[in-house]
């Protein structure tokens, strides 16, 4: 993933309400748009850097079950 574009969507959200956050978020899964995708990696890889070990495992555990479906 380039580098300017990981920097641009952190900056386009930066300062954005949990619900603006939360409204991006649905949108580009709503939307389902391959366009989209290399933002939400952004956005996960924001919120796996700023997770403890606990809240990592909690996300693998959601991850692993959501895709045995």
């Amino acid at each position: 993933m380039d580098l300017n574009l990981r920097n641009a969507v952190i900056h386009n959200v930066s300062g954005n309400t949990q619900d603006q956050l939360e409204d991006t978020i649905v949108d580009a899964i709503q939307s389902s748009e391959e366009k989209m995708l290399p933002g939400l990696g952004v956005l996960f890889e924001v919120i796996w850097q700023n997770s403890s070990e606990n809240e990592k495992k909690e996300m693998l555990d959601t991850l692993e079950s959501g895709l045995k479906r």
